[in-house]
């Protein structure tokens, strides 16, 4: 049967070739390939930093918690669509000799070619999502493609993917991590995505609930309170213990403005819910 490290190896091996792993994995497990005292680490590390002068390169060499140079990443490539494929040169054969005979075919249309909505309708039946799901984030006719066909496997590559790129490049998670506009970006164009879709995604809302209790409420203000207003209806003593604890803290110390912009949050969080319900309830009805 399956035991939380086999199915711990085996959601490593998914989050990098998820195309070789079959089976359905629990969304949540324990995890087992994460250094849990990195947050407390960090912490560490800035104190020294201020009280000692030490290089923060140094001390975080020291307490295991810097990352290798060559993890540098450009993030532009990260949400564009990668040239597919193999079979471009034989769909390109396929419509030159018959156009009709391309609703028989099993070759995929290229998704870097993908550009205006009537593209979408004619060859919806002949799409295939990118090897980098986090492409689709940027992607107007991907998101729509993927709210059509609500696979299950769709959306577990993009938790894992998104998962992982959360948990390695939050600025205030990571030590001496420079990248906060890129950071910045990145969850903006997360929370567009999840506008789009009308659902947050179960992969920022494990990234909130483990981040906020460690989160200044000053960087990256308003894209993690979007992301906030997006987090699904779940058991009330969880949003109490994940959410609202977090942000009290950092309500009743802040300003005024802050204060205001959770209570926004919070509201807008709300008619997200009601709106998902009365969906729900228009769809039974209907049924």
């Amino acid at each position: 049967g399956m035991q939380s490290h086999l199915q711990a190896l085996l959601s490593l091996y998914k989050l990098f070739c998820p195309e070789q792993v079959n089976i359905t994995l629990p969304g949540k497990m324990k995890t087992y390939f994460k250094k849990s005292e990195g947050p407390w680490k960090a912490a560490i590390a800035a104190v020294r930093q201020r009280n000692q002068g030490i290089s923060p390169l140094s001390q975080a060499m020291f307490l295991g918690t810097s990352q290798p140079q060559s993890r540098k990443r450009k993030w532009n490539v990260q949400l564009v669509i990668p040239a597919s494929s193999t079979n471009t040169n034989h769909l390109e054969e396929v419509r030159g000799k018959n156009s009709v005979c391309l609703y028989g075919t099993k070759v995929s249309f290229p998704v870097e070619q993908l550009q205006t909505f009537p593209q979408l309708l004619q060859n919806i039946h002949l799409l295939e999502f990118p090897s980098q799901m986090g492409s689709v984030l940027s992607s107007p006719l991907l998101l729509h493609y993927m709210n059509c066909v609500k696979d299950e496997s769709i959306y577990l590559r993009l938790y894992y993917w998104m998962g992982q790129m959360l948990q390695e490049e939050c600025t205030w998670y990571v030590v001496d991590n420079p990248n906060e506009e890129e950071f910045k970006s990145f969850l903006e164009s997360i929370y567009k995505a999840e506008c789009f879709l009308q659902e947050g995604f179960s992969a920022c809302e494990e990234f909130l609930y483990k981040t906020l209790p460690l989160w200044d409420g000053f960087c990256c203000r308003s894209e993690v309170l979007g992301l906030v207003s997006w987090i699904p209806l779940s058991n009330s003593s969880d949003l109490k213990s994940y959410l609202y604890d977090p942000l009290a803290q950092l309500f009743f110390t802040s300003s005024i403005y802050f204060k205001c912009s959770v209570l926004e949050s919070l509201k807008q969080l709300l008619q997200n819910w009601l709106n998902c319900n009365v969906i729900q309830v228009d769809s039974e009805f209907s049924s």
